[in-house]
């Protein structure tokens, strides 16, 4: 390829994936109002509406009158020719969501287990096998699979193998190789990415927050990790190791962490450290969690003050982030956006003893709206992210 055709074909690239964007944040709306919102000349537009269309990325709706000259009509995003799938692993099980193109869903599943004790070989193996009923799904509606992406709590590496997940007991496991393996689809793109950061992506995208500037999310179903956005975009780091909040030590000799360890913040304010402090026994995850919300409910002191406790630890742990990235809001994810009016009194009043800039440097803590769906849809988000660049399905 000629050096002048590379040039061409990454401007067109941008040009799409612009077209693509405005699409998305502005839909309904006319190609003259594309050409304005994104800079490009009206002859650039149309020619990519014209792709756009007939590869059925885009449809035609209703016209509208406007207040001078001939109606308009409308473009949006159309979902009916392709979609994406979301998977999410943690300690409380498997989660599948598919969603199309232009945002809609068209399958969520969740199975308990196989199990934090289960090991990485059964749960990839399960993992696949829910993986090839989705794409089985989604293509009984019609619709291409553009790609699968994977959500671990932990830490992952940019060949998508699991390095380190300590809440599930994980070292050096090349999850995405063996996925790919098992599902047994080539043709489909999989990859393999930090909960957390999907997790905030979804929030960034398409929670009651999309398009904060500066945005953190935790979770701590089976780790804790922040994801993490920055000045409008997905905190990404050197190597993709970013988040990894949990492993902040706070008490040297405190209760062993996953990692090997002491008293990291995962070992003292993650689910599973505040259910094994708060005595719950249920062998069933969601029972379990059912069980410490009905307890804190009921006021239950025992209960209370491990949460207490827990909630204090993870404002530390938050004024560490607030103190160096000054984040606008901090959204409590999964089980911590249920349990967060036990956590936050406690949480908020160490979050303003350990941040050294007044008021918390404006940070405003609060559960998510999207508890047990964030990570699985920020998967489907980021399989999304070849045409986010311009490169269009092969048709």
């Amino acid at each position: 390829m000629s050096t002048q055709t590379a040039d061409h074909t990454h401007i067109r690239a941008t040009n799409l994936a612009a077209v693509l964007g405005y699409l998305r944040r502005e839909a309904p709306c006319s190609r003259a109002a594309i050409a304005t919102g994104t800079g490009l000349n009206k002859a650039t537009v149309t020619s990519i509406v014209g792709d756009l269309l007939e590869r059925r990325l885009v449809r035609e709706t209703q016209q509208t009158q406007n207040h001078v000259g001939r109606p308009a009509t409308l473009l949006v995003l159309d979902g009916s020719a392709y979609a994406t799938i979301g998977l999410e692993v943690s300690a409380r099980g498997l989660t599948a969501l598919g969603c199309d193109t232009a945002g809609e869903q068209v399958l969520r599943w969740h199975r308990a287990g196989p199990g934090v004790d289960a090991g990485p070989a059964k749960t990839i193996a399960s993992l696949a096998n829910l993986a090839r009923r989705a794409v089985t799904a989604v293509q009984s509606s019609g619709r291409q699979v553009l790609g699968i992406t994977v959500g671990v709590p932990g830490l992952v590496n940019r060949d998508g193998a699991v390095v380190l997940a300590a809440g599930l007991g994980w070292r050096d496991v090349p999850m995405r190789a063996e996925l790919v393996a098992a599902i047994g689809r080539p043709d489909i793109p999989v990859t393999v990415d930090n909960d957390a950061s999907l997790g905030v992506l979804a929030e960034h995208l398409y929670g009651p927050h999309a398009g904060t500037g500066n945005l953190i999310r935790l979770t701590g179903d089976t780790g804790v990790g922040a994801g993490i956005i920055v000045d409008g975009k997905p905190l990404e780091g050197h190597l993709g190791y970013v988040g990894e909040i949990g492993h902040l030590r706070l008490v040297p000799d405190g209760p062993r962490c996953g990692c090997g360890r002491r008293g990291c913040l995962e070992a003292l304010a993650s689910l599973p450290a505040i259910l094994a402090r708060a005595d719950v026994t249920d062998s069933d995850p969601q029972l379990q969690l059912e069980e410490l919300i009905r307890r804190a409910d009921a006021q239950e002191t025992a209960v209370t003050q491990v949460l207490a406790e827990a909630g204090a630890y993870l404002g530390q742990g938050i004024a560490a982030l607030v103190n160096i990235l000054n984040p606008e809001v901090v959204l409590l994810g999964g089980a911590y956006a249920l349990l967060a009016d036990h956590l936050t009194p406690a949480l908020d009043k160490a979050l303003r003893e350990a941040t050294i800039a007044p008021d918390a440097g404006g940070c405003t803590v609060l559960a998510s709206t999207l508890p047990d769906t964030a990570t699985p849809l920020g998967a489907t988000a980021q399989a999304l992210t070849p045409l986010t660049r311009g490169h269009l399905p092969v048709r």
